[in-house]
């Protein structure tokens, strides 16, 4: 399987491009902001050191984005692929956050769909880890077709164990929905 974590996705709303470490001001721009993590399991990470240990996993995991709405050329925020499971012909999608500007909007399905659409040409499921308390992005999961299918802990990287549900979204169910 010769999967790509890091490719350029783009379409008519979004470009999805590889997350660099000179990106760190722009992208800590979106998240510097309370409300955005307020159901979150990590509800400080609009704080800038701990903002600096997530930008420094997302670095080091070679699979994150920064996402930038096309029209305005403005970052809408990040997410990565991670967790590539070659047996189970798995990855997971997720650290997922999307600046308040764009809540409710076309945004996060047009940055999920190209993410599905990637991964699915070399895996059968996604996997999503959202926080038990991140109710708006369970319902955002399950309007995208996801299914919860666990109760696990997470470690986040340089961050301590944190109740998460898992969600899967199925290869053949995600291309008949689309």
């Amino acid at each position: 399987m010769s999967f790509n974590l890091q490719p350029i996705l783009e379409n008519d709303l979004l470009s999805v491009v590889p997350l660099k470490a000179d990106d760190f001001e722009k992208l800590y721009e979106v998240a510097n902001d309370e409300l955005l993590w307020e159901q979150h399991p990590n509800k400080n990470r609009y704080q800038r050191p701990v903002f600096e240990n997530f930008f420094k996993g997302a670095i080091e995991s070679g699979g994150a984005f920064i996402v930038y709405e096309k029209q305005s050329g403005n970052v809408v925020g990040s997410s990565r692929f991670y967790e590539l499971d070659e047996p189970n012909k798995s990855v997971a999608v997720g650290y997922t956050f999307i600046g308040r500007a764009y809540w409710g909007k076309a945004h996060n399905k047009a940055l999920k769909t190209l993410m599905f659409n990637h991964a699915f040409q070399f895996v059968d499921k996604v996997i999503l880890h959202i926080g038990a308390t991140n109710f708006r992005s369970q319902k955002a999961a399950e309007k995208l077709g996801a299914k919860k299918i666990s109760e696990i802990e997470v470690a986040y990287y340089g961050e301590p164990l944190k109740w998460n549900f898992a969600y899967e979204v199925d290869k053949k169910e995600w291309q008949s929905a689309q």
